[in-house]
């Protein structure tokens, strides 16, 4: 089935500290995401650019939607292909690199699945599916850098 989703969200600046942005050291960078019908989300720059590191940063969700993507579209790759996962965790990282004119980019991202199946027979399949799952992936592929995955399958204990 093709087709053409559109997805919506609103971001609000709350960190106005009475002056606006009348300096780069006069406001906040406090953000909140609002998607309808879901959990308002606590959003800020990345600490190394004042912001809240203990809000979700624009690096943070990228990342986390490589790694949610693949995760998800490898889960579908695994039902087709007759592989059942019982386990599944991810140690992503990302490499963004400053330009020094006040920009950059992300370089690469690795994303590092530890995947639990529930037989030896599966292992094999399992660890090929990341490529299908990679290529399924619709976030890795929007973005224009590499998406490596270096997967590992264990087999649930007996």
């Amino acid at each position: 089935m093709f087709g053409e989703h559109r997805y919506s969200v609103r971001a609000t600046w709350t960190g106005d500290r009475g002056s606006g942005t009348s300096g780069y050291r006069d406001y906040d960078r406090s953000v909140t995401l609002v998607v309808p019908g879901k959990l308002e989300l606590p959003a800020s720059a990345d600490k190394p650019f004042r912001g809240d590191p203990t809000r979700w940063n624009p690096e943070d969700l990228l990342l986390a939607a490589l790694s949610e993507c693949h995760l998800l579209s490898y889960l579908h790759a695994c039902v087709g292909g007759g592989v059942v996962v019982l386990g599944y965790e991810d140690d992503a990282t990302g490499l963004m690199v400053e330009d020094g004119r006040g920009g950059g980019a992300f370089r690469e991202v690795v994303l590092r699945p530890r995947v639990t199946v529930a037989e030896e027979s599966m292992r094999e399949a399992a660890q090929s599916l990341h490529d299908q799952a990679h290529a399924w992936c619709f976030i890795a592929n929007s973005v224009n850098f590499p998406v490596r995955h270096e997967p590992t399958v264990r087999v649930r204990p007996r």
